[in-house]
């Protein structure tokens, strides 16, 4: 019996890993659960704003903002890749520029892989480095362009390192190096 509960459990949890969102601006119903809720706040934004920041609504994260872009994909987990190079360096720029000002330079940024978000729409963790925190696979880059695009549905961590940007690349779960 419980292999059987294991195993009508198993398609719910593939659908969730290969994007089954439902997400539909032109559908205001689908926009009022869970993993669309983010997608419902990028579509109340005005029109000619590309990127805009909300605070972590989640209490167990008061120290987290996100940003996020405001173009909406219809249907599946939005990802980087989904964004042009322009609005991906925009991202990551408005994402660092926040984080400055609220925590100078002690700052970090992550960005889940697609098997661990319970959003559907792209957005970036804001907060505060945790100390002590280094791992995985890296590299270096000098400017928010630069900074990869995952392919494999993986996420990614940055930090600042002096004048240049530490990347941590091939992670899923990445905003856990970021004070909660």
């Amino acid at each position: 019996m419980r292999r059987l509960g294991l195993l009508l459990l198993l398609p719910l949890s593939l659908s969730a890993e290969t994007g089954a969102c439902t997400c539909n601006p032109a559908d205001p119903e689908s926009l009022k659960t869970r993993e669309c809720s983010l997608t419902n706040e990028a579509a109340k934004q005005p029109a000619g704003l590309t990127v805009f920041h909300l605070k972590d609504a989640s209490p167990r994260k008061p120290n987290r903002t996100l940003t996020l872009p405001t173009r909406i994909k219809s249907g599946g987990i939005q990802t980087l890749a989904d964004l042009s190079p322009a609005e991906r360096t925009r991202l990551w720029a408005e994402a660092i520029a926040k984080a400055k000002e609220l925590w100078g330079d002690n700052w970090g940024l992550a960005y889940n892989g697609v098997k661990v978000r319970t959003q559907c729409h792209l957005h970036i963790h804001v907060g505060k480095l945790l100390n002590g925190v280094d791992s995985g696979i890296t590299l270096f880059v000098n400017h928010p362009s630069q900074i990869p695009v995952p392919k494999d549905g993986t996420g990614l961590w940055v930090h600042p390192v002096g004048r240049r940007l530490k990347v941590h690349i091939n992670e899923q779960t990445t905003e856990t190096v970021l004070l909660r």
